[in-house]
């Protein structure tokens, strides 16, 4: 049964033929019962023809079908040919018209009012009751009303059509967006995973790196010293491992994984303890707090320390052995504010204007995004005199 009526929905004008041909056949019928002789059947047989061509056709031709139903009554009505079941076409036609989507509304109009006229014209040509005007006009007012009803419920599904095709458009609509914002947040957290990759390797790796060279450069002439440096690298390489599985264990549950490891995201306060760390890597970093400090968003804190974090990594990794850096943490009413600066060779152009060349300068990209993302500015580049600047201001509050 299920597949007679798929059939069925994929051939609708297979169907409306049979249906013509049934209503042909009816009307053939009628016809010949009721006219008197030949000449007079021969005259009806176009008015019986043309309903069957219309139901047929009705689907795929809906215009020129309609102006064939308008064709076909006047001729009945100029031929003198008595109403007969073919004329049920009238019906389905001005249905078709009044629902389909693709007929302008002015015809479905007009194919209403043609229908309302048809009783009318069929009392005034043919009349009912002779004696009787008032027979005329009841029989025009009841005729008109199935008129009326075809147009009603076309006209209501040709609504729910347009209604349930705005759904669907409606629909795919949100989909696109919910892709598009999908996508979105993919590429904001791989951003946010790359900055955190990168401050967390680019500045424990580099003090590792420094310290395993100054060990090697002391191991013979200084026992001592070399000892303390390679402490220095196993303390680093646990505290990167640490914040390693930090970030893993966000990717996998979207909440940090409590352990013995587990290490709170860095903030203002720890500041200190970095400009320390980086010290001891051996670079002279001068640090000083302005202001009151107070308790901050996580997401400042976060970005205060981060950017601290770079600087004094680019410092070591383009400023030279004798360059030396300077911290300030400003408290104001509103915000954060940061300078860093150093007196050494400085970076490449090209790396922080640019983004760099061959992947360089992420660094600094990092620090634009996440000054960005909580509403601060950002302004890096070198410092008169020589050297290189790095000033951030932070809000309190998303601008």
């Amino acid at each position: 049964m299920q597949r007679l009526y798929d059939f069925l929905r994929r051939h609708p004008t297979g169907v409306d033929s049979f249906w013509a041909v049934m209503l042909v056949g009816v009307g053939m019928l009628q016809v010949i019962d009721s006219a008197p002789g030949a000449a007079e059947r021969l005259l009806a047989l176009p008015s019986v023809l043309a309903p069957g061509l219309v139901v047929a056709l009705r689907r795929r031709w809906t215009v020129p079908m309609f102006w064939v139903a308008v064709g076909s009554g006047l001729y009945q009505l100029l031929a003198g040919v008595q109403i007969h079941l073919a004329d049920f076409a009238m019906l389905v036609i001005l249905y078709t018209v009044a629902s389909a989507a693709d007929v302008p509304r002015r015809l479905s109009q007009i194919a209403l009012v043609t229908g309302l006229a048809a009783a009318p014209l069929y009392a005034l040509r043919f009349g009912v009751d002779k004696g009787d005007p008032s027979s005329d006009f009841f029989f025009s007012v009841i005729m008109m009303v199935p008129f009326a009803l075809a147009w009603v419920l076309g006209d209501s599904l040709r609504t729910r059509r347009a209604y349930y095709a705005q759904l669907v458009e409606r629909n795919q609509r949100l989909e696109k967006e919910r892709e598009a914002q999908a996508k979105v947040a993919v590429a904001a957290e791989r951003a946010r995973i790359a900055r955190e990759l990168h401050d967390v390797v680019a500045h424990n790796v580099s003090v590792m790196v420094v310290q395993a060279d100054g060990a090697a450069y002391v191991m013979d002439v200084a026992p001592e010293q070399a000892k303390e440096a390679l402490q220095t690298i196993s303390g680093t390489g646990r505290q990167a491992l640490a914040e390693m599985r930090r970030l893993l264990g966000v990717l996998r549950t979207g909440e940090p994984e409590e352990s013995e490891d587990y290490v709170p995201q860095p903030d203002v306060e720890q500041i200190e303890v970095l400009v320390e760390q980086v010290r001891a890597a051996g670079l002279d970093v001068d640090f000083a707090v302005e202001g009151a400090p107070r308790p901050l968003p996580s997401g400042v804190e976060l970005t205060a320390y981060r950017i601290v974090q770079e600087a004094l990594t680019n410092t070591r990794k383009h400023g030279g052995p004798e360059a030396r850096a300077s911290v300030r943490l400003v408290y104001f009413d509103d915000g954060l504010g940061l300078l860093v600066e150093d007196d050494g060779r400085g970076a490449a152009h090209e790396l922080y204007e640019d983004g760099g060349a061959d992947g360089a300068g992420h660094g600094l990209i990092g620090m634009r995004e996440r000054v960005g993302m909580v509403g601060g500015t950002l302004e890096a580049g070198p410092r008169p005199g020589g050297g290189f600047r790095i000033s951030a201001l932070l809000p309190l509050k998303k601008r």
